[in-house]
Formats: C-alpha cells, structure tokens, sequence
C-alpha cells in the first residue's frame, strides 16, 4: 500500500515539472491516481537524469541507479527506499518494470550527447520512451489495448518532444534531426494519424483515463505541420485558457 507521504511526494515532483500529466491524473478518480503519479514521476526522473551532469559518465551513472532499481522491482526481492523507487515498486509487476526499464535505455543516448541521426531515430525514440509509458500506465490501470495505447503514447512523445525543443537549444544542442520538408510532414502526420485512433473497440475507462496524458497532442501536432518556424521558436503552446478548456471538453466518463 503506497503511503500517503510517498503519494503526496510523487505528485509534487510531477505538478512542479509535468504539469499536463498532473492535470490529467487530477481528473482521475483517486484510486487511478496512486498508480499514475509513481510513474509520472518515474518519468520525470529519468528524463532529467542525463542533463544533472555536463559529464556524461554521472549522467550514465544516473541512469543506471533507475535501471538497477526496476530490476529489483522485476525481480520481486527488496526495493531501495526513495521517494519514487518504493511507491513505483507497489504499482508495477515484473513486466511493467521491465517494459520501463526500455524507456531508461532510451534516454542513455541523451547521457552520451549523441545527436538524432534521422527522423526513423527520432520515430524510434519516441516509440520507447513515451509509447512505452502510456502502455504501462494503461496497463497498470487494466487497460488491454497494447497497441493504442503505445500509438497514442508516441504521438504524445513526439509533441512534448517538439516542445522542448526550444530548451535543447538553449542547451546548446539541436535535438531534431536533418529533415526534408516532406519528411517532417509525414513523420508528423503518421503520429497525428496515432493520435486519433478511428477503429478498433472504444477502451474501457481505466484506458481511456492513462490516454488523458495525451489531451494536448492533436494541437500541437497539427500547430507545429502548420507552421515549423514554431518549433524552435517556442510557440507550439496554446493559451493558457485554451489548454485547461481542451481538457475539461476530454469526454472519458
């Protein structure tokens, strides 16, 4: 049973840095809400572990603290006490710990500064890291739709990750790759199309409740075919008001 000190801690760490994940659990029922805030909060921590240290063997080491700490969790023996590491513990099984474990392998090539070869990289990407978490977080909710839920998982990748683009460059990287126009358009287009699900079953509720992590994609995404020069520039955002109304009109119940 996650304690509530460790609940309230996980859900702190993803309000201060996630803050549409953290609307997105909010409108949760409560019980939904003690899965989701340990992962979330996982999430946060691994995407920021390769950029505490401007050396990359700290960051790699970071990282590996994570990686060490799922594997403990998949192997069902005692788990390091933290603030994240002992609730995730109680909300993830062998395979959802291994299925996090991949994302944490992604994010080692943010530790090694190494660049996105391509748009297939950046695909690729995205697919392991955010495709990857809306599956678990479903799956630990009791959804089964595996596919959507990673499809509408790396489209939400994709958006979040255009977003940030203006951080990386501040950074003094670029994290996009050497794209042709018509390969920017398709690479978004087949994630907006991920985004928008048109057949298949609706998903029960525990589902359709870890896809409100996704409430703000189809915007972005169709913001940044409309106009590229966004990207870098920072203004694939919404307004404010905007973004909270699109999530209100998010039908689940």
């Amino acid at each position: 049973m996650i304690t509530e000190p460790d609940l309230v801690a996980c859900a702190r760490i993803v309000e201060r840095g996630d803050p549409d994940r953290f609307a997105a659990t909010m409108a949760a029922p409560v019980a939904m809400r003690q899965v989701l805030f340990p992962l979330y909060a996982f999430n946060l921590e691994i995407a920021r572990a390769p950029w505490m240290s401007a050396e990359p063997l700290i960051a790699e080491m970071r990282l590996q603290w994570w990686s060490d700490a799922l594997d403990e969790i998949s192997s069902g023996g005692p788990v390091r006490r933290h603030e994240v590491a002992t609730p995730l513990s109680q909300v993830l099984d062998a395979t959802g710990a291994n299925l996090l474990a991949g994302c944490v392998n992604a994010r080692r090539r943010e530790a090694q500064r190494l660049p996105m070869a391509d748009a297939d990289d950046l695909r690729d990407y995205v697919a392991e890291t955010g495709g990857a978490l809306m599956w678990v977080a479903a799956r630990a909710l009791g959804g089964t739709q595996e596919t959507r839920a990673r499809n509408i998982g790396a489209a939400t990748g994709l958006a979040n990750y255009l977003l940030g683009v203006p951080l990386f460059l501040a950074r003094g990287s670029n994290p996009l790759p050497e794209m042709t126009t018509a390969q920017f358009t398709q690479l978004v287009q087949s994630h907006l199309g991920k985004a928008r699900p048109s057949s298949g079953p609706r998903p029960a509720l525990p589902q359709r409740i870890a896809e409100l992590a996704g409430w703000r994609t189809v915007g972005i995404l169709k913001r940044a075919l409309r106009d590229p020069a966004a990207i870098p520039e920072g203004r694939l955002a919404e307004p404010e008001v905007q973004r909270r109304l699109s999530l209100m009109l998010r039908r689940v119940f």
